[in-house]
């Protein structure tokens, strides 16, 4: 059995705890806050035995196998290190953090002490998408060419929420826009070249971002994150002989269409369960039980490079949480 433990008591970390239901042998104890009433309140909705009033008294709880951080990401980084300090395995809630510097930190802190870190980019242990690695490994579509992706949120949004408060990381591009960053990185990897363009909102985040991401083999990805309006949230990767369409939302598609050259379209069906954010604790779960102290399917190289691709694009944008 894997004893978890959940820090924060939000709207994501509802979604999690309902999940953890679906893991075998996964079972959540503990959870933790900020404060007391808001800790026992999850508890109650969630049922879980344990409730602290502190993030230190959840990470020292010594029943403890692994704790999910699931606070806004201008608290990642210092939640995650009380984690890391008491020697809890930790599933991070993407973005890791708000920068390169901070999550390089963090992975260095996690090696050191021979712990567990891994970030939850749920999407790259999603089974479907999984099975579209596979296939474009296996050249279904010939050399991809091309990856395009939107993510862009429903607002208005006012001031003060977290999408657009500067304090708390706010903004499309961390919230929203990795997603499809990560996504033109699990295909084409590391771009060579990076311009982007964003709206500015007057607390200082982007409101509205273009990204274009270019390789040296001449592959592009043409990337969309925003707040302002809900985008078609869908994908479509093309390759020299095909293409896999992606459709709304495409980090979580309930089916992908390949298109061979030549050939009928085929539909790949997934079965969706739950929300989707158990995939990532099986993955957490798997890794524990092999002495793994990274996952193969979301390691620290992909966490680093995204961060730092978020690095580049913010610069560029003029966003800066400093």
């Amino acid at each position: 059995m894997t004893r978890w433990g959940i820090l924060a008591t939000g709207h994501i970390a509802g979604r999690f705890a309902e999940d953890l239901r679906l893991v075998p042998g996964a079972e959540l104890v503990a959870v933790g806050s900020r404060t007391a009433e808001s800790a026992q309140r999850f508890a109650r909705r969630h049922g879980v035995p344990r409730a602290y009033g502190s993030w230190q008294d959840l990470a020292t709880d010594a029943d403890l196998d692994v704790v999910y951080v699931a606070t806004p990401h201008a608290a990642h980084h210092q939640a995650a290190l009380t984690c890391l300090a008491a020697g809890r395995a930790v599933l991070l809630e993407k973005p890791f953090t708000l920068d390169l510097a901070t999550s390089t930190e963090l992975v260095d802190t996690a090696r050191a002490a021979g712990v567990f870190l891994m970030e939850a980019m749920w999407m790259r242990t999603n089974p479907i998408l999984r099975r579209v690695c596979e296939l474009v490994a296996d050249g279904a579509i010939g050399t991809v060419t091309s990856v395009q992706a939107d993510f862009g949120a429903a607002g208005p949004f006012p001031p003060e929420h977290r999408m657009r408060a500067r304090t708390l990381g706010g903004g499309a591009l961390l919230d929203l826009g990795v997603y499809p960053v990560s996504l033109a990185h699990l295909l084409l990897g590391v771009p060579q070249h990076v311009r982007a363009w964003a709206k500015i909102s007057p607390e200082g985040v982007d409101e509205n971002t273009g990204i274009v991401l270019g390789y040296d083999s001449g592959a592009v990805a043409t990337l969309s994150c925003g707040i302002l309006g809900v985008t078609p949230l869908t994908a479509a990767i093309t390759g020299t002989t095909g293409r896999i369409d992606l459709p709304e939302p495409f980090y979580r598609p309930g089916r992908v269409t390949l298109h061979r050259a030549g050939a009928e379209p085929e539909t790949i069906d997934a079965e969706l369960v739950g929300g989707g954010y158990q995939h990532e604790a099986i993955e957490v779960q798997r890794c524990l039980a092999e002495g793994l102290l990274e996952s193969p399917l979301v390691p620290h190289s992909a966490t680093l490079e995204v961060m730092a691709l978020l690095d580049a694009i913010r610069a560029q944008i003029g966003v800066d949480y400093a």
